[in-house]
């Protein structure tokens, strides 16, 4: 079978102190997410569940183990690969919606298409505006993040994950800045992207109204991973 990504006995630490012995976040962690797929990762602050989603996304190296997107061992691949992959074929959304402030949500959302290797052109912004739509912002192209709700720039931000038709969509906490409505609005967006774009979707979060919404649920404790049922 083939897997959208594949993590064999992870292994991270950390030295919080020079001279301290280190500490170790995930161990033996092994993890395999099918194509199309949709999991929640939960577990207590400082579990080390962000550290996890850093490494699913080549933004960060296992000590040990490996950590394979499509069948490719990330390890192998140069830190200009590894640009190259993040850009083309992985998305992120995290808590901050990290959207340029003096840019508008139409020049935000096409950002990543500029990159050495985007594709921008006509079919880039058809889609741009397509999924600007679909997200309930068409009428927000000129519109800069100071001028959106909390909920409107996550959801810009989502669009943004989503340009480039990546094959993996990993959000960190995506609705951890919003009010309630605005949080189940968006948990409830992820999924029907996740089924209508055909992306596999991790979510790392708090929130158990958002996990329950996701086909898999995970919790990290102790460095391991656990299949759970909400």
């Amino acid at each position: 079978m083939a897997f959208a990504l594949k993590l064999e006995q992870v292994y991270k630490s950390y030295s919080l102190a020079e001279g301290a012995a280190p500490v170790t976040v995930l161990r033996d962690v092994s993890l395999e997410i099918t194509p199309g797929e949709s999991v929640a990762i939960i577990g207590p602050s400082g579990s080390g569940k962000s550290t996890l989603l850093n490494l699913m996304g080549t933004l960060d190296r296992p000590d040990k183990g490996r950590v394979l997107l499509a069948g490719q061992d990330l390890a192998a691949l140069d830190e200009r690969a590894l640009a190259q992959v993040r850009n083309q074929r992985l998305g992120f959304v995290f808590q901050a919606h990290h959207l340029l402030p003096h840019c508008t949500v139409w020049e935000n959302v096409l950002l990543p298409t500029l990159a050495p290797g985007g594709k921008a052109g006509q079919d880039k912004a058809a889609r741009a505006r397509l999924l600007l739509k679909r997200v309930g912002l068409g009428d927000r192209l000129e519109h800069r993040p100071g001028q959106l709700s909390g909920g409107e720039r996550q959801r810009a931000a989502v669009v943004r994950a989503l340009i480039n038709q990546p094959g993996l969509l990993l959000a960190d906490e995506p609705t951890g800045s919003l009010d309630r409505a605005a949080a189940a609005e968006l948990g409830s967006l992820l999924v029907e992207l996740n089924r209508e774009e055909k992306v596999t979707l991790i979510v790392v979060t708090h929130a158990l109204e958002i996990a329950k919404l996701l086909g898999r649920k995970l919790e990290l404790r102790d460095g391991q991973l656990a299949n759970i049922n909400l």
